[in-house]
């Protein structure tokens, strides 16, 4: 399947912030400074509004909060929540080829070595402890799984798929148990 562009998401609005129209966005990018930098122009998923212009942007604990133009007041930033904001993908994907944007991997088929489906990674969370794969299990469950060499074997962006060589009781769900 291939998407209708090549737009990335880069960012989700959260909600309103504020008074004078601020954004909470989840950045949704490894480049949020270039993306979100001031004059950047936005693709706009699941609102009226088809583009955003950045005026600002700032830091919020591991949200942003964004200014854009035309959006003055909280009514009209409550007129973006839960859209995405997307951007055309950058020139600058990774030389390494252990190294990868946020947004190749979403969306990747998650498999064990045998080939059985574990579930479709919907986000990298990053953390002071490292990067953790968001995976949506057939089951609509949730699994985070660390995203590191020894449980991440393979990595096959062009195929659309990773591959998984998780520890026992990993995706068992067994820890929730109880």
């Amino acid at each position: 399947m291939t998407a209708p562009s090549d737009d990335r998401i880069v960012g989700r609005v959260l909600k309103a912030h504020g008074l004078r129209g601020e954004l909470v966005v989840e950045p949704r990018t490894d480049n949020v400074e270039a993306r979100f930098a001031p004059g950047t122009v936005l693709s706009v998923r699941g609102s009226r509004h088809s583009r955003v212009t950045v005026v600002a942007a700032r830091r919020h604990g591991d949200r942003l909060l964004v200014t854009v133009e035309g959006v003055g007041d909280r009514d009209g930033a409550e007129a973006l929540r839960s859209a995405e904001l997307t951007a055309p993908a950058l020139d600058d994907d990774p030389d390494d080829p252990d190294e990868f944007h946020d947004h190749q991997l979403e969306g990747l088929t998650a498999v064990l070595a045998d080939g059985t489906t574990v579930g479709t990674v919907t986000a990298v969370l990053h953390g002071a402890g490292g990067e953790l794969l968001a995976i949506e299990r057939p089951d609509a469950e949730e699994a985070l799984v660390p995203f590191v060499a020894a449980i991440v074997t393979e990595v096959d962006v062009p195929g659309g798929r990773l591959v998984l060589d998780p520890p026992e009781g990993l995706l068992d769900g067994s820890a929730d148990d109880g």
